[in-house]
């Protein structure tokens, strides 16, 4: 979808517009969200970051998807000066279209107040020194989309400017609470918006209630711990546990605790089992040699890997996140 396209939907009579989810963890679908609802999201962002009208801001993400969308209506909601470029890995070295009456193109601003990206976005980014020296001066970077690896969490955490890793769903139209990357007050906790209440089900996983973004309470399978104050971090999706012989291995706990041995890109699936009924699969774009080694050496006798599968590429979805289905067909 181009930005003239979003822009017609938009200003059209009907009252929602039309959003697919990103298929993280499943067959993306589309469903219809309120044009009220996503301005009141746009609102509380801008109102959490202290952005002005006037501030310059920077879309660098499809506008397919809710994140993109929401830029856009950020922009709108609050008057920021807003440059559209194409989607690529590196959005400070493109040229784009700016939002406006007369939709003028117009080069990125190369210091813009406002950026949203994903982490593949902001570690290329990071690989130029032109770009990253761009990247710095960005008053409010938020990222969303996938994981932060300790890496990445790493070089951003001296930027002298806010950097934030957002919590959200296409359900919640984009982000309800962030966390801090960089400074002294980087965290591990994510700090939900002032509208939004979170709490914990039964089975450990995070409820949200954010009325003004959403109309019922949602139940994520995000599995979640809360603090006293009313913070949160996740642990790992409820998808993703694999029960192998009495014990639940988190995929994602897993992952974290080979971020430091295994090069090559990775992933934690499972298989059916006769035996334990599931066990832990790591496929690898590397040797699986060099994987079982790694595994050996940084993880407990539980959490190994029954399994080691080599694949040309780990699969991932449109967004960047990983493809766990697809994962799970490789690793059978």
């Amino acid at each position: 979808m181009t930005l003239q396209e979003f822009l017609e939907e938009w200003h059209n009579p009907s009252p929602y517009v039309r959003v697919q989810t990103s298929g993280s963890t499943g067959d993306p679908k589309p469903m219809l969200v309120e044009k009220r609802r996503m301005l009141n999201s746009a609102r509380i962002t801008c109102n959490f970051l202290g952005l002005r009208p006037g501030d310059s801001a920077l879309l660098c993400l499809p506008l397919d998807y809710i994140a993109g969308k929401m830029m856009v209506v950020r922009a709108i909601e609050r008057g920021l000066r807003l440059t559209a470029v194409p989607p690529s890995g590196h959005p400070f070295g493109s040229q784009g279209q700016a939002l406006g009456p007369d939709q003028n193109h117009a080069v990125c601003p190369r210091d813009p107040c406002f950026v949203a990206m994903v982490p593949l976005q902001v570690w290329n980014t990071l690989q130029e020194p032109e770009e990253r020296q761009h990247l710095r001066q960005v008053r409010h970077l938020i990222i969303g989309g996938g994981a932060i690896d300790e890496a990445l969490a790493e070089q951003l955490s001296s930027f002298p400017n806010a950097v934030w890793s957002t919590y959200g769903m296409t359900e919640t139209l984009s982000h309800i609470a962030l966390r801090r990357l960089s400074g002294p007050e980087a965290t591990e906790w994510y700090t939900p918006f002032e509208s939004v209440s979170v709490s914990l089900s039964a089975d450990g996983c995070l409820v949200i209630d954010a009325p003004e973004v959403c109309a019922e309470r949602l139940v994520t399978r995000d599995i979640a711990e809360l603090s006293a104050d009313g913070r949160f971090r996740i642990l790992g999706r409820q998808d993703n546990v694999i029960c192998s012989g009495g014990i639940k291995i988190q995929a994602e706990e897993v992952e974290r605790r080979l971020k430091a041995y295994l090069r090559e890109p990775y992933l934690i699936s499972r298989r059916a089992d006769a035996k334990f009924g599931e066990v832990a699969v790591l496929l690898t774009e590397g040797a699986t040699e060099a994987a079982r080694a790694a595994c050996e050496r940084a993880l407990p006798k539980y959490y190994q890997p029954r399994a080691f599968v080599h694949v040309e590429h780990i699969p991932l979805t449109a967004t960047g996140k990983p493809a766990r289905k697809q994962a799970e067909a490789l690793a059978q």
